[in-house]
This record gives structure tokens, C-alpha cells and sequence, in this order.
């Protein structure tokens, strides 16, 4: 099926999508993976993308970033859910799921096969060894695509963009990585393939999320460019971090959101943002105060939080 088809076939739900989010001026969103239950760096990034979008008379989306299937956590999606429920956000539009758009996703990827912006590649993670700059051995090889990974071919520019909280950021794909893969030898879609398809098709304007992510952003762009997609407005936030100084993550086991202490971490989530004081209430009330004080400028600078031992 050829793009055209699929976005044919699929007009009127992908028009709603974007007519949902088209008279705002600000469109953000929250977008976890759910390959473990969410953690309190997890809702630092909801609070902040809430609040900075809402603080800006904005649309707050959230999109389950979930098309490396084999990675799902058991459980954590409907945890995801649940956790939306008990800090009592309120996105502006039906939560999306990636697994249930792949068919998208290949629709673009043989968008750029027509175009000859991408090839397949062969080689595995043993013929590459440590090597982190891709070589762009297959680019001329001109291999089939069938069960092979599938590469987008950069080119030798710098790629600048302004972060909101980090500064200005310049980085050149050719030099610092290389071509890099947008499907998996194993049918995994990439996800910096999903998120620029859907950023695009979702109307998003602005993206908050952890510092951790900071590196994807020249990618994402560079694809974006690649499908005549508008630029996006970038705020990369500091990471909270564990007692041994390791960010909170799944993969260092941060420990799960205790939805019973929903208020609690809630105002905690507002502390290590350094805003303006939060009255225990509920979440929604506690919300509501937040977005009215929020100030973006007093989120602390850098790329870590210190004291946030959660």
C-alpha cells in the first residue's frame, strides 16, 4: 500500500486528528513508553507538558509510544491509563496507541523508498561491532528490502535548533552517527520514525520531554524535513535522579507511581520544577493552581534534578 492509499483510506479520521488540534497556536503532549510502570521522572514530564501547554490557553495530548511490542511491560499500558485517571489530567483528545497505526508507519516508509531516502542494510549488530558511526556499508548495495533493516540516508549539514531550557543545540548526522535505522531487521518500526509521523499528524506545535531525549531531536527534524513536515518548538527537561545518582528510570527499577499518594507527588513534581508553591488539595485543584503560577523560566537549568530521591 503506497501513502497515498492509506492516508486516502484513512482521511477523515486522520483530518479529525488534526481539526481536533488546528485553531490552537500551542498543541503538546505526553508521551510515555510503556516498558515499565511510570516513575516520578515520568511525572515531572506530564506536569511540566501539562501545565506549559494549558499556562498557554493550549491542547495537551497523550499517545502510548508502543511499537517495539516485544519490550511492553505486562500491565504497564493499562498502568499508564490509570495514572492519567488519578492525577486527573485531562487530554484534549482520544489517547492514541502506536501499535495500532503500523500500517501508517510502512505507508511512510515506502514513501521515502520512492524518493530513494532510504535503504536496506544487512548488516548486524556483530558486523558492526563497537563502531557507533554508521559507515553507510549497504547504502550502494541496493539489497531487497524483504527482512532487512532499513537505514535513511543523512547528509553532511548541520542541523541547529533553540531549546526552550538547554540552549541552542547543533549537531550533523553524518559525523556524529551516521544513517540510521528507521525499521528493524526484526519489523520493529523505529521510534523515531512513529514519533515524527505522528507528531505531524497529531498538530503538535511544542515538545516537552526529558533531557535523556535530547540527542533524538537532530533526527527527528532531519526526518521531518525529509517529509515537508513544519518545524517543532523544543524544551528538553532536567532528569530526576536516584540516591546513587543514576536517573530515575525502568531500567535502574524507579519505583512506581503510588496513585494513593497521588497529591503528595503531585506538589513534589511542582517542587523539583521550582514553582511557585503548591497547596495540597486535589490533583485537579492542584493542577488548576499550577498551570495559573507556571513559569518556565524558574525550571532549573541543566540536565539533571538533585534531591529528587523518589
Amino acid at each position: 500500500m503506497t501513502v497515498e492509499n492509506y492516508l486516502a483510506e484513512h482521511s477523515s479520521e486522520l483530518e479529525q486528528q488534526r481539526n481536533d488540534v488546528s485553531l490552537t497556536r500551542y498543541t503538546g503532549r505526553f508521551a510515555p513508553s510503556p516498558t515499565g510502570p511510570l516513575h516520578f521522572g515520568s511525572l515531572i514530564t506530564a506536569v511540566a507538558s501539562y501545565c506549559d501547554a494549558k499556562a498557554q490557553h493550549g491542547k495537551w495530548l497523550v499517545r502510548i509510544e508502543d511499537t517495539d511490542i516485544p519490550r511492553i511491560y505486562p500491565g504497564s499500558e493499562s498502568h499508564i491509563l490509570r495514572c492519567i485517571d488519578a492525577f486527573q489530567f485531562k487530554p484534549d483528545a482520544e489517547i492514541i496507541f502506536q501499535k495500532d497505526r503500523l500500517e501508517l508507519y510502512e505507508a511512510v516508509l515506502q514513501q521515502l523508498q520512492q524518493q530513494d531516502l532510504v535503504y536496506a542494510c544487512q548488516c548486524t549488530r556483530k558486523m558492526l561491532g563497537s563502531n557507533h558511526i554508521y559507515a553507510g556499508t549497504c547504502r550502494n548495495l541496493g539489497l531487497d528490502f524483504a527482512e532487512q533493516a532499513i537505514r535513511v540516508k543523512v547528509s553532511d549539514q548541520d542541523i541547529y535548533f533553540q531549546d526552550r531550557l538547554q540552549g541552542q543545540q547543533c549537531s550533523n548526522l553524518a559525523q556524529d552517527l551516521g544513517d540510521f535505522v528507521l525499521k528493524r531487521r526484526d519489523g520493529i518500526i523505529n521510534y523515531q520514525l512513529a514519533v515524527v509521523v505522528d507528531d505531524y499528524l497529531q498538530g503538535i506545535t511544542h515538545v516537552v520531554r526529558g533531557a535523556d531525549l535530547l540527542d533524538n531531536t537532530a533526527r527527528q527534524i532531519y526526518l521531518g524535513q525529509l517529509l515537508g513536515y513544519p518545524r517543532l518548538n523544543y524544551m528538553h527537561l532536567p532528569l530526576a535522579m536516584n540516591a546513587q545518582g543514576q536517573k530515575l528510570s525502568k531500567q535502574n527499577l524507579a519505583q512506581a507511581l503510588d496513585l494513593t499518594q497521588a497529591s503528595q507527588l503531585l506538589q513534589a513534581a511542582f517542587t523539583a520544577l521550582n514553582q511557585p508553591p503548591i497547596t495540597l488539595d486535589t490533583p485537579a485543584r492542584m493542577l488548576l493552581q499550577g498551570i495559573q503560577q507556571w513559569d518556565a523560566s524558574r525550571i532549573p537549568v541543566g540536565t539533571t534534578l538533585h534531591g529528587c530521591y523518589l
